[in-house]
């Protein structure tokens, strides 16, 4: 093979072809232009460059020097020569076509392949193997320039393949049209379309693409047309990336949901230690019960008395408890309210809705007789709820209630019938009658005044006594009869409201006195009266202050009257408290009475409702004498004694459970 000269031609700014003659004598350099359209150019412009690399290797290796060493430093020359000219090449390309990551390079392409292969053709074997060992030591030298740091002069096109030139292409990928690989303008022609599903493009570009036959979106090959090109009115468009705020949204609900549930565990656990002190005050007293019975033992007292717990103790001392006798069932459905033993008649009565509500609808009473513990017969009294019973001392079998249809009633209850009804214009909430004059009967009004009736005048009320503070609803009223007693000589009617009480002292005929009672005000659910001891017992529930149910037992006193122009004030002390249970939803109704142990002992019973159960207290010491079950929770209690023997009802919703005194 001949030898081969190699002219290298002036650096010039358009793309240049070497090619190399069939004869091998010369290597001529032809110029030609090429436009820059897109980037299927580039990957030509690369592949010419390599096969002119590979040809200057070839020439090389038949050039003059013919030492291994000259070869190399010639090669060397011949590098650095062809830096030159990719560098002004780039340059200029660079002004034109827009700056991306250019495409792996084939390392043999097609058109070198065939160039090679016809040169090859034209040496013989001596002259490969000679360019391949020209080729093989150049390599070292390649590989070495390649791993040089690239400083600021180096060429772009090998800065733009290091990691730093394609994040700068990358971040590039967001502002040029994947068709022609242009800058999207804000205006004309190529300006910033979408597509419906979400790729950007060139609007030119876009709408030739679908209107030369493409039906699909370039990108993602989802179906478009023309008509879903939009414009996007935007300067530059960047996608913020919020996976990290997604994500710390994401544990933020996550730390709130795990924080109200903290919340609620700490609510529940605040509501059990409520109910822990509430236990904790109910044995404190216990204890100090029994220190103080064991230091009265150790004056000579029953040492056998001092080691019983205080509801068997206050027992032995009183002569006998409650023993439980029978339960009757009152009302399948519910709704029974309140209760009252009539004594003539020898049964207790009991309101509920009507059993047979189709048939005859309406309230009525149901009779329980004390003989037998059974029920008897149901009388049909109101239309609505029964809220009060009262019996006169006097009246034999007759019966006033109140309900809340606007309307007292007095009912016979030896004929079974309503003899007197009266309209008051307002839920009635309680009555009472008069023990010092039978021809008067009161009722208590949902609007906080009572009503003074004559059982003689059947046409409307004789006197409105009206309410001294708030309207609240007169939820209880209890007369006390007039008796010579130095303590309290006066007889009038203790209305209780949720406000508080009043004593309307009952001077002559029509002619009454208020004395407001100093009680709490806003937890008032009832008062009740022991008219023998002048003791009352009133009932609060639980609040802010006072988280348990308490009933305070106070006496009713007079101020002595001084001066015969100034009256004397009634009024009342506290004299004992009991404690309940924490919760109070109903308008529950408590007693006070005479003990049946006799001695002069006085009992409290009180409905509890966190335990559905009876309690009863000795209220001479205030000691817990007993605690009965109960299935539902205790609206109404009525002491009652039937053949020289005492016995305790209590109604619930449904039942009514007797006990009898042993």
């Amino acid at each position: 093979m001949e030898d081969m000269e190699m002219e290298v031609a002036p650096v010039s700014s358009e793309p240049s072809v070497i090619v190399v003659s069939e004869s091998g004598s010369s290597t001529e350099e032809e110029d030609v232009p090429m436009q820059v359209q897109g980037p299927s150019e580039r990957p030509r412009l690369s592949a010419r460059r390599v096969v002119r690399r590979r040809h200057i290797g070839q020439i090389g290796s038949h050039s003059q020097f013919s030492t291994h060493e000259g070869r190399i430093r010639r090669l060397r020359e011949l590098i650095v020569e062809n830096l030159a000219e990719r560098l002004s090449g780039s340059q200029d390309a660079q002004r034109s076509v827009p700056r991306v990551n250019p495409p792996p390079l084939d390392p043999e392409p097609s058109s070198s392949r065939t160039a090679a292969a016809a040169n090859v053709a034209t040496s013989d074997e001596s002259s490969a193997t000679e360019a391949e060992e020209t080729r093989a030591a150049a390599q070292p030298d390649e590989s070495q320039r390649e791993t040089e740091p690239v400083s600021e002069s180096e060429d772009p096109v090998t800065a733009a393949a290091s990691p730093a030139g394609e994040t700068e292409a990358d971040e590039g990928e967001g502002e040029t049209c994947s068709i022609c690989f242009e800058p999207w303008t804000t205006a004309g022609d190529h300006r910033l379309a979408a597509l419906r599903c979400g790729h950007l493009f060139g609007y030119i570009c876009i709408s030739r693409w679908l209107t030369s036959g493409g039906n699909k979106c370039p990108q993602c090959n989802k179906a478009a047309k023309r008509g879903h090109i939009i414009f996007l009115y935007a300067r530059k468009l960047k996608a913020l990336d919020n996976a990290e705020e997604v994500r710390l949204k994401s544990r933020l609900e996550l730390e709130q949901g795990s924080r109200r549930m903290e919340q609620l565990e700490v609510a529940q656990c605040r509501q059990q230690m409520q109910l822990m002190v509430d236990e904790n005050v109910r044995l404190r007293k216990e204890v100090e019960e029994l220190r103080r019975w064991k230091a009265q033992a150790a004056f000579g007292g029953s040492s056998q008395g001092a080691s019983l717990p205080s509801s068997q103790r206050q027992d032995s001392s009183s002569g006998g408890h409650y023993v439980f006798s029978k339960a009757v069932l009152v009302s399948q459905t519910g709704g029974s309210r309140v209760l009252s033993y009539c004594e003539p008649l020898g049964c207790l009565l009991a309101s509920q809705p009507s059993p047979q509500a189709t048939l005859v609808p309406g309230f009525g009473v149901k009779k329980i007789s004390t003989a037998t513990l059974k029920p008897s017969q149901y009388v049909p009294i109101h239309s609505k709820q029964i809220r009060g019973l009262a019996f006169s001392r006097h009246q034999d079998s007759l019966l006033l209630s109140a309900a809340l249809d606007n309307t007292i009633k007095l009912t016979s209850l030896m004929t079974n019938t309503v003899v007197q009804a009266y309209n008051t214009g307002r839920p009635v909430w309680s009555c009472s009658w008069c023990h010092d004059n039978n021809n008067y009967i009161y009722a208590g009004l949902a609007s906080g005044s009572v009503l003074v009736y004559d059982t003689r005048d059947t046409s409307t009320h004789v006197q409105e006594l009206a309410p001294l503070r708030s309207s609240c609803p007169v939820v209880s009223l209890s007369y006390i009869p007039r008796a010579a007693s130095s303590m309290f000589p006066c007889g009038g009617l203790i209305a209780g409201t949720l406000e508080g009480g009043c004593f309307w002292e009952h001077m002559e005929g029509t002619t009454y006195t208020p004395h407001i009672l100093p009680l709490e005000s806003g937890n008032c659910t009832d008062i009740q009266v022991e008219p023998d001891s002048r003791h009352c017992l009133v009932t609060y529930r639980p609040g802010r202050a006072n988280p348990s149910l308490r009933c305070v037992l106070m006496e009713l006193s007079r101020t002595p009257q001084t001066d015969s122009s100034q009256r004397p004030v009634c009024s009342c002390s506290p004299v004992q408290t009991f404690i309940a249970g924490s919760s109070c939803k109903l308008l529950t109704k408590n007693a006070v009475f005479k003990s049946p142990a006799g001695e002069g002992a006085t009992l409290v019973c009180a409905g509890d409702e966190a335990t559905n159960s009876t309690m009863v207290w000795d209220a001479g010491t205030g000691a817990l004498l007993q605690k009965m079950p109960a299935d539902l929770p205790v609206l109404d209690i009525c002491p009652f004694g039937v053949n020289q023997s005492s016995y305790l009802a209590s109604l619930t919703e449904k039942m009514l459970k007797v006990y009898k005194w042993e």
